[in-house]
């Protein structure tokens, strides 16, 4: 697939078929997700991968917003950075986690990204409970790691509308000699 295909087929996706996601797809996506690059090459995120869809729909508890659709995903990958060995591991896990979400479009599955870190269990409750804490309660984070985010995976159920046209020149701004045309 040519790279200005698979970012344009890229969507987040909410709706999945029940159709379970073979084992060789999930470890090509992880093989092509792990060469992402990272601050001072850290290497700092880490994967946990959940197939079982009685573990995935809880895990769409974990906020009262924003996560309520992974309860219909076959797949999940929580993205984790290790905090111990660098700053930046929430900038080197959110590469990974777009490495994934391109690996998930090349190998003919939807993704959508459901974030974790600095995120409550409850909307009304910002300093209650966290999602990070109601995920470290029944799966197996390694420890030292924060969750980045959640990227829900699987089989579409639907096909997204086109994107709405925006003004994208609006958004890019130019210093120095103006470009060429």
């Amino acid at each position: 697939m040519e790279f200005k295909e698979l970012i344009e087929k890229r969507r987040s996706i909410r709706k999945f078929s029940e159709r379970p996601v073979p084992r060789a797809v999930v470890d090509r996506i992880l093989r092509e997700t792990l060469t992402a690059p990272s601050a001072r090459n850290t290497r700092t995120t880490r994967f946990v991968v959940i197939d079982d869809p009685a573990l995935v729909a809880r895990m769409a508890e974990m906020r009262d917003y924003g996560s309520a659709f992974l309860k219909g995903a076959p797949l999940a990958f929580v993205v984790l950075g290790d905090t111990a060995k660098s700053d930046l591991w929430r900038e080197n896990a959110a590469i990974s986690a777009t490495i994934l979400q391109l690996a998930c479009v090349d190998e003919g599955l939807g993704s959508c990204w459901v974030h974790v870190n600095g995120r409550p269990c409850r909307k009304d409750n910002p300093d209650g409970p966290t999602a990070a804490g109601f995920l470290r309660e029944f799966l197996p984070l390694p420890a030292g790691c924060e969750p980045l985010c959640v990227i829900a995976a699987g089989y579409s159920d639907f096909t997204p509308a086109p994107l709405p046209a925006s003004d994208d020149e609006a958004r890019v701004v130019y210093a120095g000699a103006e470009p060429q045309r």
